[in-house]
């Protein structure tokens, strides 16, 4: 089985700086998105030692099992953020989201923290697979309102969990079988705070209506296309995007 990917990230229309940062190695298969935050500089910073970091520690322990290598790479990247943000005073509380998928051999391990999400397209379905850490999914699990709903939160942005922030972090960890013509899309919440999931599922089904037939081009069309989608509808977040398809 073999994988086409392509990422892309962009400042957006309201704000100055990209806070994001992506990561992508096709040699081993691992793709990361990170949404930093924190002061000016800061989550600049937290998003771009986070996707670096782990991203060199794959590299450099690939030969451990997948799962813990997830979660040892993004411990280490907390380590190293919270150590830059100690050190410098301008950049204290700094930290990023962190999804990170990893394939190796017949399945996708993923790692999560924050609201960066995961999705997979199955039969033109769309299935999110991360968990977000968010005071919004904390009130959706206690059923306090629908998800639909959710979006008119006033704290919707707000994050309970992050990379870089304490000492220590707790890391959602997932395994799923990849099936060829799989589809997965990883984002920050610019896209998915504005983009609804029928209008990204919509896209998805038309730029690449067979997924067994898939082309390169369609992969970098469809990431480009949504991040498009995100800016025409107000672009008021950093935006990236990441889209992988098993053939």
């Amino acid at each position: 089985m073999g994988l086409l990917a392509f990422g892309a990230t962009d400042t957006g229309q309201k704000r100055k700086n990209n806070q994001d940062a992506i990561y992508l190695d096709i040699k081993r298969n691992l793709f990361v998105v990170a949404d930093g935050m924190g002061g000016h500089k800061g989550g600049d910073i937290a998003s771009k030692i986070a996707v670096e970091a782990i991203g060199r520690y794959v590299m450099d322990n690939y030969d451990e099992a997948p799962l813990e290598l997830q979660k040892s790479a993004i411990e280490n990247a907390n380590f190293l953020i919270k150590k830059e943000s100690d050190r410098n005073q301008e950049l204290a509380g700094m930290g990023t989201t962190v999804v990170s998928m990893l394939f190796k051999g017949p399945n996708l391990y993923l790692a999560n923290i924050g609201d960066s999400r995961c999705y997979l397209i199955n039969n033109k379905q769309l299935f999110q697979l991360s968990k977000d850490h968010s005071l919004v999914q904390e009130k959706l699990n206690l059923d306090i309102y629908t998800r639909k709903e959710a979006n008119n939160d006033p704290q919707k942005n707000v994050i309970v969990r992050t990379v870089g922030f304490d000492e220590s972090v707790e890391v959602d960890l997932f395994t799923y079988k990849v099936h060829r013509n799989d589809i997965f899309l990883s984002c920050s919440d610019g896209l998915h705070s504005v983009v609804s999931d029928s209008d990204i599922i919509y896209l998805i089904n038309q730029i690449i209506p067979d997924p067994s037939q898939t082309k390169p081009y369609q992969v970098k069309k469809l990431t480009e296309t949504l991040v498009k989608q995100a800016n025409d509808n107000g672009g008021f977040d950093n935006i990236s995007v990441m889209v992988v398809v098993a053939t």
